[in-house]
């Protein structure tokens, strides 16, 4: 019994951990934010419009102040477009954790 315990609770720590070493490791482009389910809101489209604008923009004649006032207005619009997207999402070792509870328990 003991040991059965111990994996449960090996296995449910390792899992745990697991998304947030890969959530750390990965990085996204600002434009790929959106996906399909997304893109049909208007307010959605016209803030990657705004973002493609800015990416097209020579910021090499630009002052520091226009270009730290440019990296303000990308990072609320990504914000935005982070919240516009919402879900649930799970994690392999969510969906894991949850189908062993299931077998466990039915």
């Amino acid at each position: 019994m003991k040991k059965i315990v111990l994996c449960l609770m090996t296995t449910c720590l390792s899992l745990t951990f697991l998304p947030l070493q890969s959530n750390a490791a990965t990085t996204a482009a600002p434009s790929s934010l959106v996906d399909s389910k997304s893109a049909e809101s208007a307010e959605a489209k016209t803030l990657v419009l705004r973002l493609n604008e800015i990416n097209a923009m020579d910021k090499s004649k630009l002052k520091s102040a226009d270009k730290k006032s440019l990296r303000k207005e990308v990072k609320s619009i990504n914000h935005k477009l982070r919240e516009i997207t919402g879900g649930v999402y799970l994690s392999v070792g969510a969906i894991l954790l949850i189908a062993l509870l299931l077998i466990i328990l039915l």
